[in-house]
């Protein structure tokens, strides 16, 4: 892509290096060096701003010098407000503005300030300072994160949250509380599709709580009665748009300052209260507070933008908590949002933010908003993340006929038809490349690792993605597609959500409709209208994707005209909602299978020369008129019932014989039957590039294989407390009373386990699963770990066991 040229022109810099290289060094402030032709000038100054100013002036004297900023090495730059990149320094595509550090280790840009405090003891181990200035919402001592006083207390191995209670907002509780104004209530969305949250406004004399408006999540949302109750904040709101009753907490009050590391600062008082933790003396410690939620701000405009600026080699920490000011609402996503982050771009063309460090942020790392082209985010660590790492995200007026909430949606005659964006307000042509990412959404569970909403031509390419509550990647709404994700290696997500993937996309772009048979009337009637946003396909190829707890790529309400070919999936499978033209071929879906969910009729799906180790899995399919076919299976009684769909007459069934599954290697052998079906061998690589971050980053686990050569007679497997094996010989049939050999016999349950508590007893058999008005047949005890493994989003398994000659239906739980 043209972007990767800007990194070229950086390199530029050692080249034209010989006269800098005689300038005399300084150790403290920023210095500037102008390069006018073959004169280089080198100036030190004290702040960071000032040496923009400089260099915005020595612009002005000439348009074509060349400006340098060297921060000095392992040296701390507090910023007092956001550094502005004004479009006066901007350089040229061969000689970029520089901005980067200089000797020993990187430059820390901070947003924090540094607290003078004198500490008394006021109670037991609790201490307490005065504090001028603003309030706080992140402390640090000694460099690590505190936290702020809480109920139920910081565990860090309860998900999600790091602990959640039923009683955290009961009136009994909120009793103890003398004015809980200021304090948080952070929760899930019922369906723990994401993350809400809520300002406490105070509390009624009958000690229920006043909450604020709702933040960062799209689907709950105020009713126009505003009750505002502890149990539920707006029952009003009918089913999906209310926030979880289980899964919350609070935050920010001072009667829950009851654990070792948690603070409390008293706004009106300009008080800070501190437990510390046993390895601490406050008054010996070094104490930060955040300051700022900005660091560096980019901002022009599509007909003068600030252009051909390169960050490079820095350092950003501490900023501030940005989620209780997202309320923008994302065209019918899950989501809101706020747009900032520590480098915040709009209106810019040729930026490039190159190997640098972001850590320990309150809110997103970096922000692409509105028109941006050719913006390249590579080569950067993203560690300890409040929100987002990477968001790529357009303004709404790009988008023809716009809706913003999910329940809603435009007549056929209502909506514009010219295919494609109404304004240029959208990032294009631009670059996350060689990242690695890891612990976003610290705080706001409703965040990616790379985010893509409103936006065109985005290229995501060898970024390690993992450690994050939700998808790694995801693809949001009013998207114009050309995306390319390849490359990746996405795993260990949607660690505190449900229903989602490692991948994760939604198509409610403007020929969805929230009333199905609507939709797909008007979808059969004018066959490009799924087309008219999503112009361009998207194209996922070479990647590797791991989902535990959801789908290792989910394609979901609508998505439409994708390409996906030569991945590896580990866990979750491949998931197809309700769109139109997704063309898969020649993956590697391990353990799993397809998830066809909701089908169009000539949809144009296409699912060929794939390893399906698990059988299709579909819910509300009324027809199978799809190109489905030539895909090699696990086992017989999966391929038999892929055929009874209508599909995979020319499919075939065998042991995929990869080369070394164990080391993640599952390109297939010589004489593996999946080459008959047309599959491929494709390279297995995948993830960062850089020396210094594959040094660093991690590798998913790769499971053991439940088909194929790895199995054996008589294995057992563990099925939530329950031993299982296949059903196999005569003997076993006979005992059962089963009509076949098919089935997961169970051998023993485990008291007090969840299987205990669902029913089951030795001697079942379990024949099948219900998933959602379809029966799934168990063919073998792999197979009924692969359908556990599939449906955890859905809470509990909903299974039939022959027992003493009639079906039991039993349901076992996740939780």
């Amino acid at each position: 892509m043209k972007v990767r040229l800007l990194i070229g022109a950086a390199l530029g810099w050692s080249n034209m290096g010989s006269a800098f290289a005689k300038l005399p060094e300084f150790s403290t402030g920023v210095t500037l060096i102008v390069k006018n032709g073959d004169e280089a000038k080198r100036e030190a100054y004290a702040t960071f701003a000032d040496a923009v100013a400089a260099a915005v002036e020595a612009r002005r004297k000439n348009a074509d010098a060349v400006l340098r900023l060297e921060l000095v090495g392992g040296e701390v730059y507090r910023l007092t407000a956001p550094l502005a990149l004004p479009r006066e320094i901007s350089g040229t595509q061969l000689a970029p503005t520089v901005i980067t550090s200089t000797g020993k280790g990187k430059a820390t840009i901070s947003g924090a300030r540094a607290l003078s405090l004198n500490w008394k003891r006021f109670r037991d181990n609790v201490w307490v300072s005065d504090l001028d200035g603003p309030a706080i919402d992140q402390l640090w001592a000694d460099g690590k994160r505190q936290i702020r006083a809480r109920y139920p207390n910081y565990n860090p191995q309860v998900i999600p949250f790091g602990g959640y209670a039923e009683d955290a907002l009961a009136p009994e509780r909120v009793a103890r509380w003398g004015n809980p104004t200021g304090g948080e209530v952070h929760a899930m969305q019922v369906a723990r599709w994401g993350s809400v949250f809520f300002r406490i406004e105070g509390k009624n004399p009958d000690n229920n709580l006043v909450l604020g408006e709702p933040a960062g999540n799209n689907r709950v949302r105020a009713p126009e009665n505003k009750s505002k109750i502890a149990d539920n904040p707006y029952p009003a709101v009918p089913g999906e748009n209310q926030p979880h009753k289980t899964q919350r907490y609070v935050e920010n009050i001072f009667e829950e300052l009851d654990a070792p590391g948690e603070w409390f600062f008293d706004a009106s008082a300009k008080k800070l209260y501190y437990q510390p933790a046993v390895d601490i003396d406050p008054r010996k410690a070094r104490f930060d507070a955040s300051a700022l939620e900005q660091l560096i701000v980019i901002n022009g405009s599509r007909d003068a933008p600030v252009h051909d600026i390169l960050l490079e080699g820095l350092e950003f920490t501490h900023t501030a908590r940005t989620v209780l000011k997202s309320r923008e609402t994302m065209l019918r996503s899950d989501w809101a949002i706020y747009r900032s982050g520590a480098i915040t771009l709009e209106g810019a063309e040729r930026i490039g933010v190159l190997n640098s460090d972001f850590r320990d942020l309150g809110g997103n790392a970096v922000v692409v908003s509105g028109y941006n082209r050719t913006i390249d985010v590579s080569g950067n660590l993203f560690d300890d993340i409040g929100g987002s790492a990477i968001h790529f995200v357009g303004r709404r007026d790009a988008v023809r006929s716009p809706v913003d909430q999910y329940a809603d949606g435009l007549p056929t005659e209502k909506l514009d038809r010219t295919p494609g964006p109404k304004t240029e307000d959208y990032p294009a042509h631009s670059t996350a490349r060689d990242n690695l990412i890891t612990r976003v959404g610290v705080t706001d569970k409703q965040a990616a690792g790379i985010a893509i909403d409103i936006a065109q031509d985005i290229h995501v390419a060898h970024n390690s993605i993992y450690d994050a509550p939700r998808a790694g990647i995801n693809i949001g709404q009013g998207n114009f597609g050309g995306h390319v994700i390849e490359f990746n290696d996405v795993f260990d997500t949607v660690l505190e959500t449900g229903d989602h993937g490692a991948f994760n996309s939604w198509g409610r772009d403007r020929y969805w409709h929230p009333d199905l048979k609507y939709m797909r009337a008007r979808a059969a009637a004018d066959p490009a209208m799924p087309f008219l946003d999503a112009v361009k396909p998207v194209i996922l190829r070479n990647n590797r994707w791991r989902t535990d707890d959801g789908f290792d790529v989910d394609l979901d309400d609508g998505s439409s005209n994708y390409e996906i070919y030569n991945n590896v999936m580990l866990r979750g499978g491949l998931k197809l909602r309700e769109g139109f033209r997704r063309i898969v071929r020649n993956n590697i879906i391990i353990n799993n299978g397809l998830h066809p969910h909701v089908s169009f009729p000539k949809s144009g799906d296409v699912f060929r020369s794939n390893i399906v180790m698990g059988p299709y899995q579909p819910i509300l399919v009324d027809q199978w008129d799809d190109d489905f076919d030539s895909n090699l299976f696990a086992n017989a009684v999966a391929l038999k019932d892929a055929q009874k769909l209508g599909g995979d007459a020319d499919s075939k069934y065998g042991d995929p014989m990869f080369v070394d599954a164990a080391k993640g290697d599952y390109r297939v052998k010589p004489n593996s039957p999946a080459l008959a079906i047309g599959f491929k061998n494709f390279a297995m690589n995948f993830g960062v590039e850089s020396p210094r971050l594959r040094a660093i980053a991690k590798t998913p686990e790769f499971p053991e294989l439940l088909s194929g050569s790895a199995l054996a007679p008589g294995k057992t497997y563990d099925f939530s407390g329950a031993k299982v094996k296949s059903l196999e010989t005569l003997g076993e049939q006979s005992a059962t009373g089963a009509p076949d050999r098919t089935g997961a016999l169970v051998l023993s349950v485990t008291a007090g386990s969840k299987a205990a508590a669902a029913g089951l007893q030795r001697g079942d058999l379990v024949r099948s699963v219900d998933l959602v008005g379809s029966e799934l047949v168990v063919g073998d005890a792999p197979t009924l770990l692969v359908l556990q493994a599939s449906h955890k989003w859905q809470g509990r398994l909903k299974i039939n066991v022959l027992r003493g000659q009639k079906i039991v239906k039993l349901e076992v739980p996740y939780e």
